[in-house]
């Protein structure tokens, strides 16, 4: 039977304290599963622990050299293995592209595309020790696959994201481990809010959009749960665009 349960599953979220991340571990813990979050502040865990009832954890994944460890002492933490991860932290700078600066490209490019490679194979180097079936989604964003003006690097790191997701599920399939992303359009949080609000520039992303929407979190969701559950049990290396039709143009 086809099933969007969670139940029996541990998930971890990385940056869970507030926007999408929030809604998103949320969302799992109402489908059955244990959802433990990542923070980089102790304010942002604390908030998790209290969102959740479980424990939030501080970790920043551009901190390479700290993702082996923190992998490796979760089971201890938690009592078992997580078997979902969803991949959510991230971070833009928009900037004109004659104006990035190496400091704005290595900030963006660590976080979104270089933490998340490496906190998900140290994940998945356990997964395969231990036999077990994990689930990666990876939050991703429609600028992985059309261009966004002022967001060079954002738009390059969320194209290597749908990249390394199917390079992932390709070699890691015999493991039974799947790996998806969801890429989504602009979606409306308390961070977002004052740039979806601009009207020189709300109203013309907005025109992009043929449902005539923003995207909110609960839209997000939904395509999270089923791809961490066994009803995409067959699923794997796929990007789905929660876009409202943006990238249909």
């Amino acid at each position: 039977m086809v099933t969007f349960s969670l139940a029996g599953r541990r998930a971890l979220v990385t940056g869970a304290n507030k926007g999408l991340g929030r809604t998103i571990a949320s969302a799992l813990k109402e489908f059955g599963a244990v959802v433990y979050g990542t923070s980089r502040t102790a304010e942002g865990a604390q908030r998790i622990s209290a969102d959740l009832g479980t424990d939030g954890f501080v970790l920043d994944i551009a901190d390479i050299a700290s993702l082996d460890s923190f992998v490796a002492n979760l089971p201890s933490r938690i009592g078992g293995h997580v078997d979902i991860l969803v991949n959510n932290a991230g971070v833009n700078q928009p900037a004109p592209a004659l104006k990035v600066t190496e400091v704005q490209w290595d900030a963006i490019v660590d976080t979104n595309l270089k933490g998340t490679f490496f906190l998900t194979r140290a994940l998945a180097r356990e997964w395969v020790e231990h036999h077990v079936e994990g689930t990666v989604v990876n939050i991703g964003s429609q600028a992985g696959t059309v261009g966004i003006e002022e967001r060079v690097v954002y738009c390059a790191t969320k194209g290597g994201l749908d990249q390394m997701t199917k390079v992932l599920a390709l070699e890691w399939a015999r493991n039974g481990i799947r790996v998806n992303t969801v890429a989504p359009t602009f979606v409306r949080t308390d961070l977002t809010a004052a740039t979806l609000d601009r009207p020189d520039l709300g109203d013309t992303l907005l025109s992009r959009i043929p449902m005539g929407r923003f995207g909110e979190p609960e839209d997000v969701t939904g395509a999270v749960v089923y791809l961490a559950s066994s009803a995409a049990a067959m699923v794997t290396g796929h990007t789905l665009l929660v876009d409202g039709g943006y990238t249909a143009w």
